[in-house]
């Protein structure tokens, strides 16, 4: 599709504002500005920093900025209007939101009579006036105004005539973007078709002023729409899109859809939703290639674990296990994709688990980059050697290094890094504290050497793992930079008591690849230490995969 200037599509991410309301999540400077410096790289137009003033994070976020500045993206402070019975000239917030130094700001005001009312405890007329007053300041001192109007379905759907009243407010003092929130996140999509489409007519009927904002910031441009939305009915990104098609050109929304509540709307779909199935321009193409490394790349600043079920950017978006949708994906990716997977960054993998045919398996090699024939007697011996531990309780759906593994030792590629001699844990129980001191000790072999280290954690696994880290370090110390990062445990069969089997998932990373290995054992350190045994082993394989890739 031709992209026309009418789809051409203004993304808007308050993740560090919006985003960051969301329960549990909490960022410092640091993470703020890594995460502004990510967006700005993946061509996103407009980034909401915080509100300056609230909080001396947001003060000091803006002034680094200023500094080190971002390379194309517009950083913009949020605010709302000022009080009842004040002037704006006056309201100490207001000249927060001019030291942060941008040229665009985004003030909030109220859509809603009941808020107006029972909320500012002021009248219709008054709070008319705050929004003409705050935004009329803000454009006499250079700034461009957006414009975002809090509670607009829930107060047009109570009072259409006071909700339209606030927007002309908006307009005629000169904000360029009236963004209409679905704050409660409560609206439905043929709803909000149908207001955003009545206000883009109210629109078009005003004929407020030149529309050259860029010369002109004392007269009225005539305003564009945006689209605002929460998920709290899980309708944010359905509401967005419905928007758009009603002629909304703004979409604000946050990466991997953070927010108070339920969240607000995802860009990580949005974006693709809008540019590969409707044809709207909202990044560059080599920019959407970086959608799922943007997405995780947050997700690990703001230490939340990713949704591995996401659209499109998820790990499982494009993971393929039934043995007759392998065989079909593997014919014509059509048959069971939506979009090619690396559209979006992402990649398509095939999952192992009992369930899966000798087509799992083969797949599986081909992403490793070896060619299994169907009659290879060495295939069939990996499909059975998995489906009989898969019965033993192990689960390789979720631990695909495992099964990597698995797959070298059948085919005799699988490379004896070190081996572990035995080991010895001991845990100290302190009554009334939490935690348990853990001290273990270990016996490695490597290259023909036989190690003996031991080292304290906080309770059996952790001080096992690092026994073995410290163990293996002066051998392979790019140990150093994998991390644990997860650990689960599973008790199989409960009914047989504390004989029952436990299965224990470890997850590890190093920074730029996460990987998960899979222990099962009556004894729950004998599972452990399986499963973080091959965690170090695989990322040893990772490792040097790597290193011989790059000097070829």
């Amino acid at each position: 599709m031709t992209i026309t200037p009418a789809h051409q599509l203004w993304l808007y991410d308050t993740t560090l504002r919006d985003g960051t309301q969301r329960e549990g999540l909490s960022v410092s400077i640091e993470d703020k500005l890594s995460i502004a410096h990510r967006l700005d790289q993946l061509g996103i137009p407009f980034i909401e920093g915080g509100w300056p003033g609230a909080n001396p994070k947001d003060v000091q976020f803006f002034w680094q900025l200023q500094e080190n500045p971002l390379k194309q993206a517009e950083i913009v402070p949020f605010c709302s209007t000022r009080r009842p019975n004040t002037k704006a000239v006056d309201e100490p917030m207001l000249q927060a939101i001019l030291a942060a130094g941008t040229r665009w700001v985004t003030i909030f005001g109220k859509s809603w009579d009941l808020h107006v009312i029972e909320g500012l405890k002021t009248s219709l007329e008054e709070n008319l006036a705050m929004i003409r007053d705050t935004i009329e300041y803000l454009r006499s001192q250079g700034r461009r105004v957006i414009y975002d109007a809090e509670h607009w379905f829930d107060g047009y759907k109570q009072n259409p005539d006071y909700a339209l009243q606030t927007l002309t407010a908006a307009a005629t003092a000169g904000a360029e973007w009236l963004v209409l929130c679905d704050t409660n996140g409560g609206t439905l999509p043929h709803e909000v078709s149908q207001i955003v489409e009545v206000v883009v007519q109210e629109i078009g009927d005003w004929g407020l002023g030149t529309g050259n904002e860029e010369k002109n910031l004392t007269q009225s441009p005539i305003p564009q729409i945006g689209i605002h939305t929460h998920n709290d009915s899980e309708m944010a990104v359905a509401n967005a899109i419905a928007a758009v098609m009603a002629g909304a050109k703004m979409v604000q929304g946050t990466i991997n859809g953070y927010g108070e509540r339920c969240g607000n709307a995802n860009l990580c779909s949005l974006i693709p939703n809008l540019q590969l199935k409707l044809g709207y321009s909202c990044i560059g193409k080599h920019q959407l290639n970086q959608l799922t490394e943007t997405s995780r790349f947050v997700s690990e600043v703001v230490n939340l674990a990713p949704d591995e079920h996401a659209p499109y950017v998820g790990r499982s978006a494009f993971a393929h296990k039934g043995g007759i949708h392998v065989s079909a994906v593997e014919r014509n990716p059509l048959t069971y994709e939506h979009i090619q997977p690396e559209q979006v960054g992402n990649r398509r993998r095939i999952v192992i688990s009992e369930q899966s045919g000798l087509s799992n398996v083969l797949a599986k090699a081909r992403t490793l980059g070896m060619e299994l024939d169907k009659h290879d007697p060495q295939a069939r011996q990996i499909l059975h050697r998995m489906k009989e531990l898969e019965s033993a309780g192990y689960q390789f759906e979720a631990a695909e290094a495992s099964f990597v593994l698995l797959m070298y030792e059948a085919l005799g590629l699988r490379q004896q890094f070190f081996e572990v001699k035995g080991f010895q844990v001991h845990c100290d129980l302190v009554e009334g504290k939490e935690s348990t001191n853990s001290l273990a000790t270990i016996k490695v072999a490597v290259n023909g050497h036989n190690i003996l280290e031991a080292a304290e954690g906080n309770g059996p696994v952790a001080a096992l793992d690092a026994a073995l880290r410290k163990a293996l370090m002066n051998f392979y110390p790019h140990i150093a930079d994998f991390e644990l990062t997860d650990y689960k445990v599973r008790i199989l069969n409960g009914n047989t008591g504390t004989s029952a089997k436990t299965r224990a998932l470890v997850e590890s990373g190093n920074g730029q690849q996460r990987w998960t290995t899979i222990g099962v054992s009556a004894n729950i350190l004998e599972a452990s230490y399986q499963a973080v045994v091959e965690g170090l082993e695989y990322g040893l394989l990772l490792h040097f995969q790597a290193e011989k890739a790059l000097k070829v």
